[in-house]
């Protein structure tokens, strides 16, 4: 008979490693990792408002991705490095379930956010007559807005449902931040419903989104192919494949992790692909989509020029 009341007070997060030398090791790499998505996207989000130049359509989603890039990895890296500086391995309750709920809503509206941000380069250069009046102010506000919503409304219900599941015991979790799936394998009732609908949001978003963004550089390669000039089509080359490259890691480490068969209790490789997912692409995403942009680049400098004149 499922216990109709919860016993478990904390959780113990295994973490990434089980000796006190590559707990180090990893705090030191993270720490490097986590300073320089802040650093990268506060660079991005700063640049951006001040720089009157570059209030496009384009800069305004590499805006609003920056600061969700900032709130995702926010969600477990603070209290990873604190787990791999003190060794103390334990969540309490209600910051598991906290945890796990702004993880899951702000990684589903990061995939919905890189989907838009492919469609409005696919715009910007497959129809750039048209861009101006396709992606006007209200229109790109809706879209954001749109992912925030979204994102929301079908992540809320296997949340809510996880969280109100009773946990009597085990309470260990072979993992670095509080992850649904393991979650619900420590709960003392049946979870197969709560199971079934995250497999089926799952495979909505993860290849729909991944659909949208792969028909996007599609066409974008395709136009880059017709250019007339040579230089501009190796500028395209190189600005569209570092995109698709961390586009196709992003989505292939997330894809495998979460839609493949489960596999019960946690694997090492779970981790590693997590963090693949969640840190080398947080970490490379300020610097392949906005800060190696030649207009970035010259606006920055100009900032840095200004700020050490003054």
């Amino acid at each position: 008979v499922p216990m109709n009341r919860t016993t478990v007070v904390e959780f113990v997060l295994l973490g990434l490693a089980n000796s006190r030398h590559l707990e180090i090791s990893l705090f030191l790499f993270l720490a490097i990792a986590y300073f320089l998505i802040l650093l990268g996207n506060l660079s991005v989000i700063s640049i951006t408002l001040v720089n009157k130049f570059l209030q496009t359509p384009m800069y305004y989603f590499l805006r609003n991705f920056a600061l969700l890039e900032i709130t995702f990895t926010s969600t477990f890296m603070p209290s990873t490095l604190y787990s791999l500086l003190t060794e103390r391995k334990t969540i309490s309750l209600p910051g598991c379930f906290l945890q796990m709920t702004f993880f899951c809503f702000l990684g589903t509206c990061t995939l919905f956010h890189v989907a838009v941000m492919s469609l409005d380069r696919y715009v910007a250069i497959c129809h750039p007559l048209h861009y101006t009046a396709l992606m006007n102010k209200r229109f790109c506000l809706q879209l954001i807005l749109s992912c925030w919503a979204v994102s929301f409304l079908l992540m809320f219900p296997p949340t809510i449902m996880t969280v109100q599941l009773p946990f009597c015991g085990p309470n260990v979790m072979n993992h670095f931040y509080c992850d649904t799936s393991l979650l619900l394998e420590l709960s003392c009732t049946d979870t197969g419903f709560i199971e079934e609908l995250l497999f089926v949001i799952l495979v909505v978003i993860l290849p729909g989104t991944l659909a949208v963004t792969a028909v996007s550089y599609g066409c974008i390669i395709v136009t880059i192919v017709h250019m007339p000039s040579p230089a501009g089509r190796r500028k395209a080359f190189s600005t569209c494949s570092a995109h698709l490259v961390v586009v196709t890691v992003f989505y292939s480490t997330c894809i495998y992790r979460y839609i493949r068969p489960a596999q019960r209790g946690g694997q090492g490789s779970d981790k590693v692909l997590s963090l693949f997912f969640s840190v080398l692409t947080q970490t490379l995403n300020p610097y392949i989509y906005s800060l190696r942009n030649k207009q970035v680049k010259q606006a920055l400098k100009e900032s840095i020029l200004k700020f050490s004149g003054s």
